[in-house]
């Protein structure tokens, strides 16, 4: 058998690179960019060939321990993908301090094989990068290389490909060649919303907001979808809304223009907002959003 195949988990602390790493990995905007904290909320599944190997990143919510019932969900969620996927990928901020890492060795119990990648290499000068290199030898036993990676520089994105497929098993294939995700398209429409409300709202639009796909029904010519915003106040809803709905016209003609070229076909998207108090801290209205856990 010439093929390999198997899932590599991404991990990190919350806004550490992992969603734009695979996104320049893929050279398409699958995974969620946003520069708000804990962006990423669910394991999203992402396909990259390199050579005879196909290599599945599990993208992940970042690895962080908070109170609140959603960012329980988050934490389960990477923690299940440490513990189900082949390989390991640990991302490392190159400015990040050594503790974040500390952290993980902690996590990893079962002491599953992983790289430390340090992202964001092109952002330090060569001195601090070394003396960071430096900081991390003394884990040099634990982890099976230590890669710097610039996400503008295709060499060293390549050589992080090579190094993971090195440590692929040798499978058939899971997936088809062609295909990009496993995720519904519903999932992923999902996440290029919530990307655009995050892009036009930035710091305005509050952590616990989120979108649930009311009708997504697919016709030969055009898509229909109708999707809401969620938030937790009315204050809220004004600012989504904006004066004369101007700002979630904007919204909904970015992610529109997003999910046509994603699709390849045209779209009529319709967006609504509403208010759910304390939606984030209810069970039964999480899963109603998407996030379908038990604990």
């Amino acid at each position: 058998m010439d093929s390999k195949a198997g899932f590599v988990a991404l991990l990190g602390r919350p806004n550490a690179g992992k969603s734009t790493l695979l996104n320049a990995l893929l050279g398409e905007r699958l995974a969620l960019v946003s520069h708000k904290a804990n962006a990423t909320r669910k394991r999203l599944n992402v396909i990259v060939m390199w050579e005879d190997t196909q290599i599945i990143f599990v993208d992940t919510p970042g690895i962080h321990k908070q109170e609140k019932l959603l960012n329980e969900y988050m934490l389960k969620e990477a923690l299940k993908a440490l513990d189900d996927c082949d390989f390991l990928i640990f991302l490392a901020p190159a400015s990040d301090r050594i503790s974040f890492y500390e952290e993980f060795l902690e996590l990893n119990k079962n002491k599953k094989k992983h790289i430390l990648v340090l992202s964001k290499a092109d952002m330090v000068s060569k001195d601090e990068l070394l003396s960071k290199i430096k900081e991390y030898e003394k884990y040099s036993g634990v982890y099976e290389e230590l890669i710097p990676v610039s996400y503008k520089d295709d060499k060293s994105l390549e050589s992080l490909l090579k190094a993971i497929s090195k440590y692929i098993p040798q499978n058939p294939y899971y997936y088809d060649q062609e295909i990009l995700s496993p995720e519904s398209t519903k999932e992923i429409v999902k996440e290029i919303i919530r990307e655009s409300c995050f892009a036009f709202l930035s710091d305005e639009l509050p952590y616990e907001s989120d979108v649930m796909i009311n009708k997504y029904t697919e016709k030969e010519s055009v898509d229909v979808i109708r999707a809401t915003i969620i938030v937790l106040k009315d204050s809220q809803k004004g600012i989504v809304v904006g004066k004369c709905g101007a700002t979630i016209k904007r919204i909904g003609k970015d992610c529109r223009v997003k999910i046509e070229r994603f699709l390849g076909k045209r779209v009529y998207l319709e967006l609504f907002v509403k208010v759910v108090p304390n939606w984030s801290k209810e069970k039964e209205m999480l899963k109603k959003v998407g996030y379908n856990f038990d604990f």
